[in-house]
């Protein structure tokens, strides 16, 4: 269940056993699956990563969260909630429509979509933000910020607060903006650009774009 790129990281054999145990002993279901709570991390070894959107915590309805942050499991008939104001704002950037609620298209291109608590009990938004999840989101920065320059988008407090402490190199590229959620959206995510930015800022390191409608 370890991802094989990641294991090699202090939290694995220091913290992940002590939060294993804790989501098993979890009364509530526990988002995602099990299988799929190191998900984002399977997808993007350190060395495949060019863009990290790092946001806050799963979706705590059933049958949405699937391990990447933000994406949504094929089949869900809910709200898209957070997913669907990073549509709109990615319809209003560069035009375009994305016609699937699953974001595996952009891992594949080297986005790590990532929250800062990989679990989150049913219905308790914010449930697991202090089991130790903020320790390997830490582990995961300082690798990242020892490799080079890397665009990371930051989504809400939580995100900026470990990018804050954990990112040292001024050559990255920093999007900070209010989170996507409906409850916050309005106040600085609308109207980011988020996608044109980091599309121009690869292109003018002679770097391949982000293909957003993948």
């Amino acid at each position: 269940m370890i991802p094989a790129g990641w294991a090699h990281l202090p939290f694995f054999t220091r913290d992940w056993p002590r939060i294993e145990a804790a989501l098993a002993g979890e009364r509530m279901a526990v988002f995602p699956p099990r299988e799929r709570i190191f998900a984002a991390l399977d997808a993007c070894a350190p060395e495949a990563v060019r863009v990290v959107i790092l946001g806050q915590d799963p979706y705590h309805t059933p049958g949405k969260a699937d391990g990447l942050a933000f994406s949504i499991a094929p089949g869900f008939a809910g709200r898209l909630g957070s997913l669907g104001n990073i549509f709109r704002e990615l319809h209003d950037d560069i035009g375009v429509s994305h016609e699937h609620t699953d974001l595996s298209g952009w891992a594949r291109q080297g986005v790590l979509l990532l929250n800062t608590a990989l679990s989150v009990p049913e219905g308790r938004p914010g449930g697991h933000a202090g089991l130790g999840w903020d320790r390997l989101v830490a582990e995961i920065l300082t690798e990242l910020d020892r490799g080079g320059p890397r665009a990371f988008l930051l989504w809400g407090r939580p995100a900026q607060a470990l990018a804050a402490r954990h990112l040292t190199r001024a050559d990255h590229l920093r999007i900070e903006s209010a989170h996507p959620s409906p409850l916050s959206a309005a106040r600085g995510f609308l109207g980011s650009r988020p996608f044109s930015r980091v599309n121009g800022w690869l292109a003018a390191r002679g770097a391949r774009p982000i293909d957003w409608a993948a």
